[in-house]
């Protein structure tokens, strides 16, 4: 009877050898698994702003200061985010080449790369939008007419109804959205560059920014066609009411000087 007394084991002993087990899992799975991959992760990230603070000291630092924090000749860009810097950069409006009323699309001197480092070092400075996903700007599945009643009331009054472009005071200028790539129109959206206001999710969704890329992909696509004929650069009535000045009242001009000259031919004959 002491023997077997001996022998038996404590009830809790199973707990304890359980609850052993799973630490020594937990321990070798954090040990090996998700730490490796998170470590890379972050070295990764380090290292492209790293190599994106070096890209700025040269490029961007002259104007923007040294640490982002802006001068007299370019504003602060401590929140602006990634996406702001990946629209800029990649229209090529920055770095700007001189300063004005407004800075234009030019052609892009950094490759993508090289964009995503300064972007990285730029969100580091302060929390902002990030650059969309291929998803987030895809036209796939989205609602087309929804896009155009969302672009004619927020849009519209600067870039055209068809996106095409049009002028504003002091010699700025909503530029063509004609060709331009659908990240880039969805971060002008989010960013608000240079005289556009800024659409957050708060006030166009993700959903909504969607429709309005589908619906100028519709109407700016090859296979679009106008209803109306002659489009006449799809700028509206003001293109349209000069074509009826300069061509309409010029024929009407020449038909009246043409009928007095005839007029008074006969009357001297």
């Amino acid at each position: 009877m002491k023997k077997l007394s001996a022998r038996r084991r404590h009830p809790l002993a199973a707990v304890v050898v359980l609850l052993l087990a799973l630490a020594a899992t937990g321990g070798l799975y954090a040990a090996f698994a998700p730490a490796g991959k998170a470590q890379a992760d972050e070295t990764s990230q380090s290292l492209g702003i790293t190599e994106g603070q070096k890209l700025y000291s040269v490029g961007c630092a002259s104007c923007h200061g040294t640490g982002g924090q802006g001068s007299s000749d370019g504003p602060s860009l401590v929140g602006v985010g990634a996406a702001a810097v990946d629209f800029q950069v990649g229209t090529g409006r920055m770095p700007a080449q001189q300063p004005g009323a407004q800075i234009p699309r030019k052609k892009v001197i950094y490759t993508q790369a090289e964009i995503d480092q300064l972007a990285a070092y730029i969100a580091s400075l302060g929390a902002g939008p990030a650059i969309p996903t291929k998803n987030q700007v895809s036209p796939e599945g989205a609602d087309i007419a929804k896009g155009g009643e969302l672009f004619r009331t927020n849009c519209a009054q600067c870039h055209n109804f068809t996106g095409k472009g049009g002028a504003l005071t002091h010699g700025k200028f909503a530029p063509s959205l004609e060709g331009v790539d659908p990240k880039h129109i969805y971060e002008a959206m989010q960013t608000g560059p240079q005289n556009m206001p800024s659409f957050p999710d708060t006030t166009l969704t993700e959903k909504n920014k969607q429709d309005i890329i589908a619906y100028l992909d519709a109407v700016n696509g090859d296979d679009t066609e106008s209803p109306g004929g002659l489009e006449l650069g799809g700028l509206g009535p003001v293109s349209e009411g000069l074509f009826g000045w300069i061509f309409g009242l010029g024929t009407l001009v020449a038909v009246a000087v043409w009928v007095a000259a005839r007029t008074a031919k006969a009357k001297k004959s």
